[in-house]
């Protein structure tokens, strides 16, 4: 009836909101009463799509090429995206691996359904996207949280996933580069990652999502027992067009395309044919152009934010994020996060949205705006910590 308690699924009591949606509402109400906030909390890129994105969506349209793909993907798209790989990164991948899915999400939900039974584990690092571990339980697996210290770089050691590693583990999931920290795994860490996980015969998923902003990948460690998810959202600058891609081992794509069929059939349409267009030789001159405008947001942000006294280890490589330690300044993030955004008009991400280790000493910094925003966003912080 009306007015009643809903009764909720069991697995909606580990689900946890995003803390920063608070800081968002209020932040928009603010914009709404003429204040001028400067954003610094959301992990979206201020670019919009490249024009030759757009057109291609828009040709699609007139052309009406808007009924179902197959649930793996254009064809045409899946050979796009090996062939970006090669030409990119040297790496061979046939296109039959590859599966289109609505943005890395649909990806890693779809990784998820094909490998953990419940009860099972999967490790992550902590600090990390708290979406991860809501997505694992929402198969009923048991997301561990293993904490990372800024003194390593925010990155897992092996030795750390062989210590936490049991018979209910099923995979190890990392980023790289990595939201919040925009910290960056080496190839060598990633194969000691790799070698860590197969030994027990286990999985691991890597989330590159942010690797347009740098020159490598995990693909480069072989073919078996690992998962990478990318997506066109980050550096090809098409968050809202919900697209991403699988490159999964051989033997798993035809229980990916059993499951894509019964979740979400298939990934938009229109925004595939756009994505077409991403890897043009045109559209990826805009995109470098802005990777290096995102470079030089970081360079002032990074080196604003340490001399107002902010601790950071070191500069990230890739993303673009800052997780910057406010311990000099408060005991509790979120309470700082809060009073910057009421007393300065700066919008910042709490570390309690990223998990529980540590989370009340940090916070993340979005260089997400254009760099004269920036600038009056440090001008505010300055006088508010004075």
């Amino acid at each position: 009836m009306p007015g009643n308690k809903p009764v909720l699924a069991h697995r909606m009591a580990g689900i946890a909101p995003f803390h920063v949606m608070d800081i968002l509402a209020k932040a928009r109400e603010m914009d709404a009463r003429g204040l001028d906030v400067v954003h610094m909390e959301v992990g979206e890129p201020d670019f919009s799509s490249p024009r030759p994105v757009i057109e291609a969506g828009i040709r699609s349209l007139q052309q009406g090429l808007t009924h179902y793909t197959p649930a793996l993907g254009l064809p045409a798209l899946r050979q796009a995206i090996a062939d970006y790989y090669l030409s990119r990164f040297g790496v061979q991948v046939d296109a039959s691996r590859i599966v289109v899915t609505p943005g890395a999400s649909g990806a890693l939900q779809l990784i998820l359904g094909v490998l953990i039974n419940p009860g099972e584990k999967v490790l992550m690092a902590d600090p990390g996207y708290p979406c991860n571990r809501h997505m694992v339980r929402m198969f009923g697996g048991e997301a561990v949280s293993l904490g990372v210290k800024a003194s390593q770089d925010f990155a897992l050691a092996n030795d750390q996933v062989i210590r936490h590693w049991d018979r209910s583990t099923r995979a190890l999931m990392v980023a790289t580069p990595a939201n919040p920290t925009g910290r960056l795994l080496s190839l060598q860490q990633l194969r000691f990652l790799y070698d860590a996980v197969r030994a027990p015969d286990g999985m691991l998923i890597v989330d590159e999502i942010y690797q347009g902003l740098v020159y490598e990948t995990a693909l480069k460690l072989g073919q078996d027992n690992l998962f990478v998810v990318n997506s066109f959202s980050k550096f090809f600058g098409m968050t809202g067009w919900r697209l991403g891609w699988i490159v999964a081992p051989e033997e798993y794509v035809p229980a990916l395309d059993r499951l894509a069929q019964n979740i979400f059939l298939a990934a938009p349409t229109v925004a595939q044919h756009a994505a077409l267009a991403a890897f043009q030789p045109a559209t990826l001159s805009v995109l470098e152009e802005r990777r290096e405008v995102f470079q030089e947001r970081r360079d002032y942000l990074y080196d604003a934010l340490v001399n107002l006294g902010f601790r950071i280890q070191g500069k990230p490589e890739g993303a673009f994020y800052l997780y910057a330690d406010v311990s000099a300044f408060s005991g509790d993030s979120f309470d700082f996060a809060r009073q910057l955004l009421d007393r300065a008009a700066v919008a910042i991400t709490p570390g309690r949205d990223f998990g529980s280790y540590r989370a009340e000493k940090f916070v993340r910094f979005a260089y997400t705006t254009d760099l004269s925003r920036l600038k009056l966003g440090v001008e505010r912080i300055a006088a508010f910590l004075g």
